[in-house]
């Protein structure tokens, strides 16, 4: 089977790191982003014949549009990371309606739309891998990120689920919680 991955979130920070990663042991990648001249550079960067795209995981139809794309120019994805995540830290008090229904939209829900995109070839061909990138702000809670927090600790959950839903088959589901390193804690935790 050929190595096809997507990394949502890919013009940048984790994502890009995370495609420069799985180019290095041989991925053909689809970078995916909400500015496609920063997907396009991001692919430019990691070198070899990568397909950049813009994404509003959000947008179910974006996440639908994005994969036929890639399905017709990469092949079927067996790879999927999503790091693309949003965050407006403020007090909850002080939080605006839009942007908590936009971090919960991006954070939460693309995960959620992206995730059931790509299930449908990974259950056709008997397999895959899907990270999801959360964060130990999920887990732990911080002050002026109740609205990040909720929705880094609901994608644990999500995945936790779907790995369920999906073993069978053989489907691997995990999400990864990036932070700072604290006493006590790991640098990342997995679930």
């Amino acid at each position: 089977m050929e190595k096809i991955g997507v990394v949502f979130g890919g013009s940048r920070g984790i994502g890009k790191a995370v495609a420069r990663l799985m180019a290095q042991k041989g991925y053909r990648l689809a970078l995916v982003g909400r500015d496609l001249e920063a997907a396009r550079a991001a692919a430019r960067d990691i070198g070899g014949d990568h397909l950049a795209l813009r994404c509003d995981v959000a947008k179910e139809q974006d996440v639908q549009n994005a994969f036929e794309e890639m399905e017709k120019n990469l092949g079927r994805v067996n790879f999927l990371v999503n790091a693309a995540g949003i965050n407006r830290d403020t007090l909850l008090l002080r939080t605006k309606t839009e942007d908590m229904v936009s971090q919960l939209h991006t954070n939460l829900l693309g995960s959620m739309l992206t995730c059931k995109a790509a299930l449908k070839n990974m259950i056709q061909q008997q397999g895959g891998s899907i990270v999801n990138i959360g964060s130990i702000v999920g887990s732990k809670g911080n002050p002026g990120q109740c609205v990040y927090s909720a929705s880094k600790g609901g994608l644990v959950g999500f995945s936790r689920s779907l790995a369920k839903e999906v073993a069978r088959k053989k489907i691997r589901v995990n999400v990864i919680a990036p932070g700072r390193k604290k006493k006590g804690l790991k640098k990342a935790e997995t679930t």
